[in-house]
């Protein structure tokens, strides 16, 4: 019968190629991207939020994260009270502060809602 179909021959496998430090160079070029790009700037911004509510003291005027400003009247370990307005406070808990506001932005504010 090997006159009608002829026998096949076995081809040799290509041999693996092995891969070497290219490549190695997209996949890890990506994660550098990526890392300069969302990791890097996310851990300086946490750094330095911690960094102001560590430096957080009573009388320094702060805006909360729902944007309530206020002026620190007391605070723990986990908790600010503030005052939004004369002799009126709310309490929030410390992680919830977004800014530390400059000097006399609160006492403007205020006065100005006394005048209208």
């Amino acid at each position: 019968m090997s006159f009608l179909i002829s026998d096949a021959l076995a081809q040799t496998a290509p041999s693996a190629v092995q891969p070497g430090f290219e490549g190695m160079l997209f996949p890890l070029g990506i994660l550098i991207f990526f890392y300069f790009l969302f990791i890097r700037p996310q851990s300086k911004r946490n750094k330095e939020q911690k960094q102001m509510l560590a430096a957080l003291g009573k009388g320094a005027e702060v805006v909360t994260t729902g944007g309530i400003l206020g002026k620190v009247a007391e605070l723990d370990d986990n908790f600010v009270k503030l005052e939004v307005s004369d002799n009126s406070f709310i309490q929030v808990q410390r992680h919830a502060i977004a800014n530390m506001m400059p000097k006399g932005t609160y006492k403007t504010l205020n006065s100005k809602k006394t005048k209208e």
